[in-house]
């Protein structure tokens, strides 16, 4: 092997060194700093026991957070409601993706859509979502298919966005190469575009599902008997601010765990992004 060639293989065995390193501290920094939080809220909650300067109903430990949990948890209920808030944001997202893909591909190829339908639809995306709560029970009744496609609408507009930029941004070079092997549009859209927006389109879906887990208290705050935000509504009125806090945070877990989820699919998926940089 050529000296040239061996320190080129030297410095890339270093710099891959070095980026794994950094990886490794970033993963384990994170954790480390909820840690230290959970440690000072509950330092904080004994020093109240013993000198109290604030009402431990309101703000309650971490400790008593868990004996909450616990409980919820050996009633079946919090089982329950987990299932049900995860299924209704999952089935919202699922609704919304399909439409939301299909027509941000549509307005960014074709010019009498992005004339016609763009405008009404960044019209329609500043509206807060919950201003028309009340209007999609009035339409829809007070069942599922309310809450679902409440959080179908407010999934919709950020995949529609990521996937309209996706298809904006897409290598003309890629186009004109197409156009050179003879695709015809079907194949163009299938084998170029599709694939080249996939990473817009799994970020889109990414956040789409945050904004589901975001909404889903609202939904449920309405004419729901189970889900997490019924069970924060529900101890809302009985003044159990533990069990407000562990739905609360339970929401929470569950958006970082289906996020991390769609990262590790996302780097399987697209390893070649990895190895092109």
């Amino acid at each position: 092997m050529p000296v040239a060639d061996a320190d080129r293989s030297a410095t890339t065995g270093m710099e891959e060194v070095a980026r794994r390193q950094l990886q490794w501290r970033g993963r384990s920094g994170k954790p480390l700093a909820l840690a230290i939080v959970v440690l000072v809220w509950q330092a904080v909650g004994l020093l109240n026991q013993a000198m109290p300067f604030y009402n431990a109903l309101l703000f309650p430990a971490p400790w008593d957070l868990l004996v909450a949990g616990w409980r919820l948890a050996q009633s079946g209920v919090l089982w329950w409601d987990i299932v049900a808030s995860t299924a209704r944001v999952l089935i919202g997202t699922l609704v919304a993706a399909p439409i939301a893909i299909l027509l941000g591909i549509a307005v960014a190829r074709i010019r009498l859509l992005e004339v016609g339908v763009e405008p009404i639809i960044e019209l329609l995306r500043p509206v807060p979502t919950l201003a028309l709560l009340p209007m999609i029970i009035l339409w829809f009744g007070i069942g599922e298919t309310s809450k679902i496609l409440f959080i179908a609408y407010s999934c919709f507009f950020v995949i529609f966005t990521t996937t309209l930029i996706g298809v904006r941004n897409v290598d003309p070079i890629l186009l004109h190469a197409g156009a050179s092997l003879g695709f015809n549009r079907l194949q163009v859209y299938r084998f170029i575009i599709l694939r080249a927006v996939l990473p817009d389109i799994m970020l889109g879906l990414r956040l789409g599902l945050s904004v589901g887990f975001l909404v889903i208290v609202a939904a449920e705050f309405i004419a729901a008997d189970t889900g997490l935000g019924y069970l924060i509504n529900y101890s809302r009125t009985w003044f159990r601010v533990a069990d407000m806090l562990v739905g609360a945070i339970i929401i929470g877990l569950l958006g970082v765990t289906v996020n991390y989820a769609l990262v590790a699919l996302e780097r399987r998926m697209f390893r070649w992004r990895a190895t092109d940089t």
